[in-house]
């Protein structure tokens, strides 16, 4: 696959009509990519798009048009759901810290909540007691749990943080505890599970070892500990190249391995969510920044840029560049350190080889349709924040 939305000509065309530095997106990519993953998926898997990854109104409805359910995690992402007029049966609500008016909007929509700790459980009952005093009473609201697994997970990224420390969920360990507890509960009950734990894993082996050890809870908790689950939340972590020659994930093997999980555990007769974000968002959109000067310096050839880690937050985060080329602009490539215009050390998108740069001369970011404008540190220093684009299809015309 290319690593760009847009071809040389198409960014070129952009650029002279648009304001810059700017994302474009594509949204027929973004239908496409939906689709097919969809297709490798067996009829049990709900495919909830993370709204995090990239909550852009228009990329949201074109899923939602497909018949996507959701993955929120903020009052923010519920508002635009519920804008869009989304079913509370296709949105589900996590996060580590969820407020009271959280909660109370996802009650009233009818998401699935996935509760991190008892006091997700204290206020969701709390407010499920008011509702109570003033409508008939009903059977107890179900929710899901989120599980963070003692062991058996590859996962080495700092954005999720493997089995160590998190404070995410409830330590597997913490569990008979935390169950007999919940029990007291009237309103609300336990029957769904969500273990999230791998970022960006391109290897569909990998990521199926960590779906078979959420399956493995799931197991304790149903015989064990005595829950009767309808829900396995086995979240995202599907992942897209972000260099040349990076293998691309297998989503056929994937969807083939989610079916044997699925035999192999006859035990579990309800669905499972797969909440991919980046691997939906990120390949139809790119950044576009003109070069403001260059510089050698000491051995670096530097190319500072209208926009850096104010637009895009992740190469700090990560360490990994966005892959970077220079429409219309030919020559050897060699090594070079983009920077942004801010005054910081700090403001550093990588260093990716691109030909000898000047003054003006475009640059292109690819793969940036996720954790790219709303991840940004857009206040910092107060420069201007970056334009968003939608294009429809081929030849590209804009929304």
């Amino acid at each position: 696959m290319s690593l760009f939305a847009f071809s040389e000509d198409e960014a070129l065309a952009i650029a002279s009509a648009k304001a810059l530095p700017c994302f474009a997106y594509r949204l027929d990519m973004a239908r496409e990519r939906y689709t097919k993953l969809r297709a490798a998926l067996p009829d049990r898997v709900i495919l909830a798009y993370a709204v995090k990854a990239n909550p852009g109104r228009p990329l949201v409805s074109a899923f939602s048009a497909l018949g996507a359910s959701f993955d929120s995690a903020s009052i923010g992402e519920l508002k635009l759901l519920s804008s869009l007029s989304v079913s509370g049966s296709r949105i589900l609500f996590a996060g580590p810290g969820k407020s009271a008016e959280e909660l109370e909007l996802a009650l009233a929509m009818g998401a699935r909540i996935e509760v991190d700790g008892i006091e997700d459980l204290e206020r969701i009952e709390e407010l499920l007691e008011r509702r109570a005093a003033t409508a008939t009473a009903t059977t107890a609201t179900a929710v899901s749990l989120r599980v963070h697994p003692a062991s058996g997970v590859a996962e080495g990224s700092r954005i999720i943080g493997g089995s160590g420390p998190s404070a995410f969920g409830v330590d597997e360990e913490e569990l008979a505890p935390f169950l007999r507890e919940a029990q007291c509960f009237k309103r609300v009950r336990i029957t769904g599970l969500q273990v999230f734990a791998a970022s960006n894993e391109k290897n569909a082996r990998r990521l199926l070892e960590n779906h078979r050890a959420a399956f493995a809870i799931g197991k304790a908790l149903q015989r064990e500990l005595g829950l009767a689950l309808d829900l396995i939340d086995l979240g995202g972590g599907l992942g897209i190249p972000y260099a040349e020659g990076e293998a691309e994930l297998d989503i056929g093997a994937f969807g083939s391995g989610l079916g044997e999980l699925l035999s192999e555990n006859a035990w579990f007769s309800g669905r499972i969510v797969v909440e991919p974000g980046r691997y939906l968002a990120g390949p139809e959109g790119v950044y576009l920044a003109r070069v403001i000067r260059t510089k050698a310096s000491r051995g670096t050839n530097f190319a500072i840029l209208e926009g850096g880690l104010n637009h895009l937050l992740r190469p700090l985060l990560t360490g990994s560049p966005f892959p970077a080329i220079a429409p219309g602009v030919r020559g050897e490539l060699r090594a070079t350190s983009l920077a942004g215009p801010l005054c910081t050390s700090l403001d550093r998108l990588g260093d990716v080889p691109l030909p000898p740069l000047k003054a003006g001369d475009l640059v292109m970011l690819g793969q940036a349709g996720a954790y790219g404008f709303t991840e940004s540190m857009a206040p910092f220093l107060s420069h201007p924040v970056a334009a968003e684009y939608w294009y429809e299809e081929a030849p590209r015309r804009a929304l």
